[in-house]
């Protein structure tokens, strides 16, 4: 091996932190402490409370150091977790010995983009909710032990200048990427294409402190599925590839990129597999259909057979190159997935980053490195690096270290 290229480490930029039950109690002020995120044992079960809302923690949220037989939908209890699933010192012990030298955590709790705060109904406590997590997950949570953990934040979804606010005072505090959800829309938010530019003041702000926004799969609050009836191991083999490669697509061909051209995204948790089947689809479209396209944003109504026109196009469909957008704005993410690395050249290498997904059901915990280097034996050491390390250093200006 050569002495250059370290390839005993890796740097997952998805994993999960089920949040302790001290963040929110311990930073909200005395009048809401009632009715803050707290933890309430009652009955034999246990559950988050917020507002009205009662919420419990899923058992595959949470299945680090059980086997696959183990696994289970039935709610899990903090005495039943792993510690490494919610405390920072005993989650380096667990990332030692699987060879991750530095992680970036996803919510658990708040959802994968702060949505249960969006949904809150005292919108002043869900900002304070919100910078509550901030401040834990930067001071606390990634401050145990510098250069281990990515520190990334969530905004108040329902306010973007209150969120721009936030994004600048997170990042001035060190925080290098932010939450945002991979299709606001179902949620009830303006999409990225709004009209009236509901996202803006987010996209600026993201520019100018150069943080990564980063759309987990299911932030959107849903899984694709063909039908109610539908098996759910079906909607979870299909969710992964069809919603990301949604999200990819909007973005490419929406005004985002050319407003904002520092902005960069990643599809946290998304795989890589499909992207270069949907870059090679993106531009047989644009090539067959871009002439009457630049006329204007049109919808087709395949079921009536109306067309309408909704407005003029931001993008300048006659000299698009998608595959140089998605090279300077976006990155894949992935966990197991051998279709993609066989087809690394189609994708670029500089745009792929690894995960492990700790402690999730997904996860390749504890076996992260040996797993991850079987993935990429054949390819050469500098490539090797990059996808291990490299690129997520780069990416979120973040220099690793134990």
């Amino acid at each position: 091996m050569s002495e250059a290229f370290d390839l005993n480490w890796l740097v997952s930029v998805d994993d999960h932190v089920l949040e302790p039950p001290h963040v929110w109690q311990d930073r909200v002020p005395s009048k809401y402490k009632d009715i803050a995120p707290k933890i309430v044992r009652k009955d034999g079960q246990e559950f988050w409370t917020y507002e009205d809302k009662r919420v419990s923690t899923l058992g595959l949220a949470a299945v680090a150091g059980l086997s696959k037989e183990q696994f289970t939908l039935d709610s899990v209890s903090y005495a039943d977790m792993r510690p490494g699933c919610y405390d920072p010192v005993a989650r380096l012990e667990d990332m030692d010995r699987a060879g991750i030298l530095a992680s970036m955590c996803f919510p658990s709790f708040t959802r994968f983009c702060g949505q249960v705060f969006y949904e809150a109904k005292d919108k002043e406590l869900a900002m304070i909710c919100v910078q509550a997590y901030n401040d834990w997950m930067i001071d606390e949570w990634c401050g145990s032990a510098p250069g281990r953990y990515i520190p990334l934040i969530i905004i108040p979804l329902w306010d973007p200048r209150s969120a721009a606010k936030e994004i600048e005072r997170c990042a001035a505090k060190g925080a290098r990427a932010l939450c945002f959800s991979e299709n606001p829309v179902p949620l009830g938010l303006p999409s990225i294409h709004d009209a009236g530019r509901y996202w803006d003041p987010v996209w600026q702000a993201a520019q100018d402190t150069q943080m990564i926004v980063c759309m987990h799969q299911g932030s959107s609050s849903t899984r694709m599925r063909m039908g109610e009836d539908s098996p759910e191991l079906s909607s979870m083999s299909w969710a992964i590839g069809a919603q990301s490669s949604g999200t990819l697509l909007d973005w490419l061909f929406g005004p985002v990129f050319v407003r904002f051209p520092g902005i960069k995204i990643a599809l946290s948790e998304g795989g890589i597999g499909w992207i270069p089947y949907f870059l090679e689809r993106a531009e047989q479209v644009l090539d067959k259909q871009r002439f009457w396209a630049s006329d204007g944003d049109v919808r087709y109504d395949l079921a009536s057979g109306k067309v309408k026109n909704v407005g003029e196009l931001e993008v300048d469909l006659m000299t698009l190159d998608l595959r140089a957008v998605f090279r300077e704005h976006v990155y894949g993410c992935f966990i197991d997935d051998v279709t993609g690395v066989q087809n690394l050249q189609a994708i670029g290498v500089d745009n792929v980053m690894i995960e492990t997904d700790y402690p999730h059901s997904d996860s390749t915990w504890p076996t992260c490195i040996d797993f991850a280097r079987k993935q990429l034996d054949g390819l050469d050491e500098k490539t090797q690096y990059a996808i291990l390390r490299g690129n997520a250093e780069r990416v979120f200006r973040f220099k690793a270290y134990k």
